[in-house]
Formats: C-alpha cells, structure tokens, sequence
C-alpha cells in the first residue's frame, strides 16, 4: 500500500474545554493541505468532529471564540437527578447550531464513542442523530446525566476510549492522526504543596475532582494509545487549562494549531507529500 493513497483519519481525544485545540489542529491540517476523510471523537472531540465533518467548523470556532465566563455559566442549568447540570441546554445548543441531522447525512464518515453505563462497554455511534450522539459521548459522569439510547444509559466514551483510533481503524482509516489532549495534565490541578505549608493546605473538592479525572484520563489514554497506535499523536500542551475553561478558546485553539505545525513535516513524509508547483 502507497502511503500517498492512504485514507486519512483523525480520532479527537477527550478533554473538555481543552477540546478547542482541536479547532486549532483541524486548522493547521488544512492549511499543510492535509484533509481527513474520516473523523472520529470522543467527548468534546465528538462535538468538535461534528461540526467538521459537517462543513460547519467555522460556525463552530466564530461561537467558542466570543464565549465569556458568563456565557458558559448561562448553559449550566443545575440540577441534581444523575448529575450536577441537566444537559438540556447543551443539547438544544447542539441541535440546533451544529448537528440536527442524521450521521449518514455528513460530507465525511464520522463515529464517536459513549459508555454503557450498566455493563461499562465501549459502544460506537456511527448511526442515528448526531445530536444523540454527540450528547451521549459528553455525558461526563457526575457532571451531565446518563444519555438513554436503545434501552441502555450512555455516558462519557473517555471512560474507556478517549482517543478514539480504533474506531477510525474500523471506519476504513489506514493513517490516523490521534489528537491527545491529555499528555500535560497530571498534576497542574492541584497546586505543588511546600514542606512550610503542608500543614496548612487543603485542596478543594474542585481541585481535586479534577485533578482526579485528569489522572484517569491520561492513564486510559496511554493505555489504549499503546495497544492501538496511531500513525502520528498530536500532543497540544494544555496543563494551564482548566476542565471548564470553555471561555479560553482563542488561547486553546492556538496551542492546537502549534501542536500540530511541529509534526505536519513529518506527516507529510509519512504519506509521501508531494505539494503541487506553483
């Protein structure tokens, strides 16, 4: 197989607001004059592939960039019943921007993956409504509800797929680009604590959910990334963002696309470039 013939794939890693570095990588892709032919996400990467495989990422990056603190706070709408938000104002946001269609009906292939609650299996959404499934794969636990689907409840893929280059493997990929948005997180969530003042700290519950998600996010992740290889691992660096820092978008999408500048020679090489003379 000629690499310079190879069906491209790019599976967006997990990561919450760190996410719109993937609007940054997409960018800088392009720009090399590399275009995935199918995408794949988990979690805010399913939103993201979404809107790309879409057309629509320019919809989506105008929105994330006028995003405000008090504008994020305005899709929190609290409540108790399976998790801290209730997800309907996320979901209506969704259908209605970005993604009220069905799968088959987006310019690229495209997949995401959610969780069986009950059983904790890997399931693939490559079917059906894309605001299901975009909603389903967000359905971070403890933060969104369970999202119900064929008599099963679905919640976060990054519980056991946050980078998902299987199932760009399964989708006909034989050259996939993992994003992983989890290589400079743990610790930064938790500040350092001194000998002077160990007597005296006490991280908060935020600072240590959080911390304690960034922790299993990235064990996952160098777990399945390991087993399943991709072809080349974009790596933005996003240690100083916080899980519910939507409002830094323009500083998010820069580390994406600087991420991705230092690799596109090499993937260029790997599937034998050759640009065009002018």
């Amino acid at each position: 197989m000629e690499l310079s013939n190879s069906r491209i794939g790019i599976a967006l890693g997990a990561g919450a607001a760190r996410g719109w570095a993937h609007i940054g990588v997409l960018r800088a892709l392009e720009e090399a004059d590399i275009h995935p032919h199918i995408v794949c996400g988990t979690s805010i990467g399913a939103l993201v592939g979404a809107a790309y495989a879409d057309d629509r990422l320019d919809e989506l990056e105008r929105w994330v960039t006028t995003l405000t603190w008090k504008k994020v706070i305005g899709f929190f709408d609290i409540g108790f019943a399976g998790g801290l938000l209730k997800g309907g104002r996320v979901t209506s946001f969704v259908r209605q921007h970005f993604a009220d269609k069905d799968i088959s009906e987006l310019s690229r292939p495209f997949g995401t993956v959610a969780t069986d609650l009950q059983s904790g299996r890997e399931l693939w959404l490559r079917a059906g409504s894309i605001t299901e499934a975009v909603r389903a794969s967000i359905a971070m636990p403890g933060l969104f509800p369970p999202w119900p689907r064929d008599g099963r409840l679905l919640v976060d893929g990054a519980l056991v797929n946050p980078v998902p280059v299987s199932l760009c493997r399964a989708l006909g990929a034989d050259f996939v680009i993992a994003v992983d948005l989890s290589s400079s997180l743990v610790g930064p969530a938790v500040a350092n604590v001194t000998a002077e003042k160990e007597a005296a700290y006490a991280p908060g519950m935020a600072e240590i959910v959080m911390a304690s998600l960034d922790i299993m996010s990235t064990r996952i992740t160098r777990s399945r990334l390991a087993g399943e290889p991709a072809d080349v691992v974009i790596m933005p660096r996003l240690g100083q963002f916080g899980l519910l820092d939507y409002h830094h978008s323009v500083q998010a999408i820069s580390e994406g696309r600087d991420a991705t500048a230092i690799l596109t020679p090499q993937i260029h090489r790997l599937l034998n470039y050759e640009r065009p003379e002018s």
